[in-house]
């Protein structure tokens, strides 16, 4: 299995481009994109650079409606009429209506098997709703969340009903219980994670600076 970040506010390769947004890609036995930045410009573009054809993309979960995260899927859909589409049950109507007058839409509420070794926590939060992705790795689990609103721990919490969190990949938003994460292996703090620089310094050796371009297999 191999996760790439596609769409983030800063860059690992720097080929790509930059924007203030999240996407990432899964690959197994099926291509998974969670979330899709905002900039469609900027996705295509770092599709291209990265060589992942969007017609190759099976499936797409979204993790919450906010324009940072769902403003490219549009212009995937139009590219590819045959994918599937998982976004919280708590979405607008008009939203998914017009999903699914142009894709495959399956509504999540609770946890849910995505495709093989793939699923979603379900959805959390109270003002904003949010479901986050918990990949079965050979590594362990690794946790794949959009902004965190509903906070980290919660998350975390949710996803240990698949197992250790071996992983946390994503945007943390506000997140400053540290202790949560003192049994990770592997920290990837993204897009609007507001303390960074602390989490880098709290967690030396599990810490992994991000960016669109990063790339780890597992």
């Amino acid at each position: 299995m191999r996760i790439t970040i596609i769409y983030d506010n800063e860059l690992h390769v720097p080929k790509l481009k930059s924007g203030w947004g999240f996407s990432c890609l899964i690959e197994n036995e099926k291509k998974v994109l969670f979330d899709t930045g905002w900039d469609c410009a900027i996705l295509q573009s770092n599709l291209k650079a990265l060589d992942i054809n969007s017609r190759d993309i099976d499936i797409i979960v979204l993790s919450h409606d906010h324009w940072d995260h769902i403003g490219g899927l549009a212009w995937l859909l139009d590219a590819n009429p045959d994918v599937e589409v998982y976004v919280p049950s708590s979405f607008s109507k008009r939203l998914k209506d017009e999903i699914i007058s142009r894709a495959e839409l399956t509504e999540v509420d609770g946890p849910t098997k995505i495709c093989d070794r793939i699923y979603t926590t379900g959805v959390l939060g109270t003002s904003i709703k949010e479901q986050s992705l918990v990949l079965k790795t050979k590594e362990g689990m690794i946790v794949i969340t959009g902004c965190a609103h509903p906070g980290l721990s919660a998350i975390l919490d949710k996803a240990s009903s698949f197992g250790h969190a071996y992983g946390v990949i994503g945007g943390f938003h506000g997140f400053d219980d540290y202790d949560v994460l003192n049994d990770t292996s592997l920290i990837v703090p993204c897009h609007c994670t507001a303390r960074k620089s602390e989490i880098a310094r709290r967690f030396p050796d599990t810490y992994k600076k991000d960016g669109a371009g990063w790339s780890m297999e597992f």
